[in-house]
């Protein structure tokens, strides 16, 4: 009998194998994001210092759209860079969690390269 692939354990899988080659830095730190059903959060993390930098998520009020779809990706992407912008920082390392760079992860990366950082 086969059984059904468990997705979430195939992407925590590929969450961890991406994790050993991609670490963030004081010069470079790392854009992590997460989706759920209900909504989308981004970090942007100094791993070397283990601080949070900068987050954002559905959950702030700047953002208009309360739900994890494309329009609520774009809106936290450019303020997660706006205020990567405040903090004078350039360049990131993009971590899309073991998620397939697609639809919802896509358009946030997308949005923070228009707000201005680099990966």
């Amino acid at each position: 009998m086969v059984s059904k692939a468990d997705r979430k354990f195939q992407r925590d899988r590929r969450h961890k194998r991406v994790r050993r080659k991609i670490s963030g830095t004081s010069e470079c730190p790392r854009l992590c994001m997460y989706r759920s059903n209900t909504g989308i959060y981004a970090q942007i993390i100094d791993d070397v210092k283990g601080i949070t930098l900068v987050s954002a998520s559905t959950l702030d009020k700047e953002v208009k759209t309360k739900h994890a779809n494309k329009e609520a990706a774009k809106e936290v992407g450019s303020l997660i860079a706006s205020r990567a912008k405040d903090k004078k920082i350039k360049d990131v390392v993009f971590d899309r969690s073991g998620y397939v760079y697609h639809g919802v992860v896509k358009e946030l990366a997308e949005a923070a390269r228009e707000g201005g950082l680099n990966f």
